[in-house]
């Protein structure tokens, strides 16, 4: 079994930052990708960045493109989510998701709200 464990998130004002850390363990059999998806209240979850493995690219969702950062680390299986300048808009679940060996393995999420 993959187990997903988060941490960071919390409370930020307008123009400030935060960082999210997603750490894969367990019976990993091969990593494809890990990512961060994030959902507001009575929308639907999407994509917030992501990073394939294999080929070491990262897609970014276009509203956090030049202000958020996914970095990895291999050795520990982890990535961090780097988000700077947030806006109000920004607050929501953040949930992380792994893919391993074809099957998605989802974090319990954390929340994230940026208010003044």
């Amino acid at each position: 079994q993959v187990r997903v464990v988060e941490s960071g998130g919390g409370l930020a004002q307008p123009g400030g930052s935060l960082t999210l850390s997603c750490a894969a363990s367990g019976s990993i059999v091969q990593l494809h990708s890990m990512g961060w998806y994030r959902q507001e209240v009575g929308k639907q979850r999407e994509l917030v960045a992501v990073t394939y493995t294999r080929t070491g690219n990262t897609t970014y969702a276009d509203s956090v493109k030049g202000r958020f950062t996914l970095s990895r680390d291999d050795a520990k299986n982890t990535v961090y989510l780097q988000m700077n300048s947030l806006k109000p808009e920004d607050t929501a679940i953040y949930n992380c998701k792994v893919e391993d060996w074809g099957y998605d393995h989802w974090g319990q999420g954390t929340q994230v709200t940026v208010s003044s």
